[in-house]
């Protein structure tokens, strides 16, 4: 980033909060402190009216905004790109308010940029974010769990579990205090504190079946912040598997989260995983069939056995 670009980025960053460091200045733009306080002085030279607090840092002075800026074509794609995004992957809320502002963007971008911006968005795409929501039911859930988030109110979910329980049940219902929601691999992520458990649990949208938002309300915990949070790991069950080593990019392309580690051998390749429950991987391991063969633990070779004399009847 040069001199003047780096300055006038300083200057919104003041516009967007009220009071920066140098420190944190100099922090976010990767350079030195002493390179800080020249800008804030050439700035000041300019009839920017920044002002300085000893040992609070800097702020602009109330009612002091900066004129409309104009935009890059890298940086109107980059904005457009993200009102695609919202349209296609959030509830009708946001989707029609996306719609909007990308007609205000394209409204105010002079000619040449719009061209250019619609020209690189027509040779890009968002991959690997899954596919947009298509189901009503979803897109409704999102929108009541958006809500009950931003107004603290508790949500009474229905869901089918992804494992069943011993009798063979799915469907559970829980009281939770929503705090967040996660896109994760294409999937919409309830974060919430379950009350049946007594800890946070997720919950996949695409597996409720049903979502009521309660009366009661909640407290988020002091210090929650869900762009900090990080699940604890519950992994606990290791299974072994012997492998074809022509499948050891399919494995890990599709396993990585479980995988922990491999050891080559003349018979093949060895790969060990750690799950929660050894059927976690039940789906992947008919998928790879005859390429792989479960070591351990001994219930999922079972299990595989059992899968297996399934098929064979069918055929």
């Amino acid at each position: 980033m040069n001199k003047t670009d780096r300055q006038l980025a300083i200057m919104l960053e003041l516009q967007r909060n009220k009071v920066l460091r140098a420190e944190d200045l100099a922090s976010l733009f990767e350079t030195s402190v002493r390179t800080i306080y020249r800008d804030i002085q050439a700035l000041s030279e300019m009839g920017v009216p920044i002002l300085g607090a000893p040992g609070q840092g800097y702020s602009l002075m109330e009612g002091y905004f900066l004129p409309p800026v104009g935009f890059t074509a890298e940086e109107a794609v980059t904005m457009l790109m993200g009102t695609d995004f919202i349209e296609q992957r959030l509830d009708g809320d946001y989707a029609s308010v996306a719609k909007a502002a990308r007609r205000k963007i394209e409204a105010i971008l002079p000619e040449t940029v719009r061209d250019e911006s619609t020209r690189v968005r027509e040779t890009m795409r968002l991959l690997q974010v899954g596919e947009p929501i298509t189901s009503l039911r979803e897109k409704d859930y999102l929108g009541q769990a958006r809500r009950a988030i931003m107004e603290r109110r508790k949500l009474r979910i229905t869901y089918l579990k992804k494992m069943p329980e011993t009798d063979g049940n799915r469907k559970s219902t829980r009281d939770v205090a929503p705090y967040g929601l996660a896109l994760i691999r294409g999937n919409w992520i309830l974060i919430a504190h379950c009350e049946l458990r007594q800890e946070i649990r997720h919950f996949r949208l695409s597996r409720m079946t049903g979502l009521t938002v309660l009366e009661d309300r909640f407290l988020v915990p002091n210090g929650f912040n869900l762009n900090n949070y990080r699940p604890s790991d519950d992994r606990n069950e290791r299974v072994a598997v012997l492998a074809n080593p022509e499948i050891a990019d399919k494995i890990a392309e599709t396993c990585h989260y479980y995988m922990e580690s491999t050891e080559e051998r003349k018979d093949g390749l060895i790969v060990n995983f750690l799950v929660r429950q050894p059927e976690e991987l039940l789906t992947y391991l008919l998928g790879w069939g005859g390429d792989v063969k479960v070591l351990e633990p001994e219930s999922l070779r079972q299990r595989m056995r059992e899968e297996a004399e399934k098929i064979l009847e069918r055929y």
